[in-house]
């Protein structure tokens, strides 16, 4: 291991003229079993959660492998880039990615639950439409609601 913790054998090659260094993993599974995981050891139960079929969920797996793509990028800035990724990745990420209401909240290291994806209620099919003509009198218009976009009065 290097001191940066990455296989000794996968090191950057940096010289000029030899072209964009190899990435020390070649997959996020990698990534995840080889480095994150022995790297950052944390209780499980409480604050922490983690499911061993971590790849059951799509929230995760995007986390994840923003986390591995950006350490991939940052691990080759010289000074402080690890640091750098510390600071505004791992940091931001790790609470959300293994908090008690990440996407891991049901699941156990030895027990996958499938979260409830969430539901949705399409729009009337004029909702959108912003020439259409008024409803009736009282009747809030999809231009009127407070979460369309130009909703209100207020001037930039």
């Amino acid at each position: 291991m290097t001191p940066d913790h990455s296989p000794a054998t996968s090191a950057p090659d940096v010289t000029m003229g030899a072209g964009p260094p190899e990435p020390v993993y070649n997959a996020v599974e990698d990534w995840v079993i080889d480095y994150f995981l022995p790297m950052f050891r944390r209780t499980l139960g409480g604050e922490y959660r983690w499911c061993g079929q971590w790849w059951q969920h799509g929230e995760a797996i995007s986390r994840l492998t923003s986390l591995w793509h950006a350490r991939e990028v940052l691990r080759l800035q010289p000074g402080t880039g690890i640091a750098s990724w510390y600071r505004d990745h791992l940091d931001h990420q790790m609470p959300i990615l293994m908090g008690a209401r990440g996407p891991f909240y049901q699941c156990s290291e030895t027990a996958h639950r499938e979260p409830r994806e969430a539901g949705a209620v399409p729009a009337p099919e004029e909702w959108w439409d912003i020439s259409a003509e008024p409803p009736g009198p009282g009747a809030v218009t999809p231009q009127e609601h407070p979460t369309h976009i130009g909703a209100g009065d207020a001037q930039p």
